[in-house]
């Protein structure tokens, strides 16, 4: 008996260490990646293949005219919103509050700071890099900020991949998992193309918004999962009443 209870524990404890090794490569690479793409931009490497791909999303011949009927722009502009400040604010505070209710405080904490640290992150990026924004086709959206990386990709990418992370951690169902984190990266996914589409960001922009962010909520779930581990955050399937 004790000898297959020890051979359960080695193979959990293989399977944890091996879980934590694609974890590291996996953000290795998300950094690795960002930084390529932040030099290529810098140097204008770029500049081409950014211009290309906003050009293809416009009638040809009127550049200030979007592909597609008039719907989709405006279905643009109500997917692009889901990546804004006052839509990120209200579904974080809402998730914060469940946590609230549920008696997760550890949880409610993590989440908050999680966010919080992304958008302070972002806006320091923005600061450093202070790309123009695209002034090739007229702007589908009011802008103020600096172009690189995207605020809106960036930040859907922190807030419904960790707000995704952390609730898919309450359910014990592996399906329920996949969902809400497949919900998450779709979001994430639908506010970084609409923001080239129109037309206020270079693709490079959402392309690093979303190796930043995701990076930062990968970096947020490593840390809750060392936590639990160590009692300072509820475990993964822990949903008290």
């Amino acid at each position: 008996m004790a000898t297959g209870a020890t051979t359960r524990t080695k193979a959990l404890m293989q399977a944890i260490e091996l879980r934590w090794l694609v974890f590291l490569v996996a953000l290795v690479c998300a950094f690795w990646a960002l930084a390529e793409l932040a030099d290529e931009v810098v140097e204008g490497s770029t500049r081409n293949l950014d211009r290309d791909i906003l050009l293809a999303l416009r009638t040809p011949g009127d550049p200030g005219d979007p592909i597609g009927p008039g719907w989709i722009e405006e279905m643009g502009r109500d997917l692009t919103a889901l990546g804004g400040v006052a839509v990120l604010t209200l579904a974080t505070g809402l998730v914060a509050l469940y946590f609230l209710m549920r008696h997760r405080i550890s949880s409610m904490l993590f989440l908050l700071s999680a966010v919080g640290g992304g958008i302070v992150l972002s806006g320091i990026a923005k600061e450093f890099f202070d790309r123009p924004r695209p002034e090739l086709v007229p702007h589908g959206s009011i802008v103020h900020t600096a172009s690189f990386p995207s605020g809106h990709s960036m930040m859907a990418a922190v807030a419904y991949l960790s707000l995704g992370v952390l609730i898919a951690r309450v359910q014990p169902q592996r399906r329920l998992k996949i969902f809400i984190l497949a919900t998450a990266v779709l979001l994430t996914l639908l506010v970084g193309v609409s923001r080239v589409y129109l037309g206020v960001h270079w693709p490079t922009d959402v392309l690093a918004g979303w190796l930043a962010g995701a990076a930062w909520a990968a970096i947020c779930f490593g840390a809750a999962q060392a936590l639990a581990r160590r009692g300072r955050i509820e475990p993964d399937g822990c949903d008290p009443d």
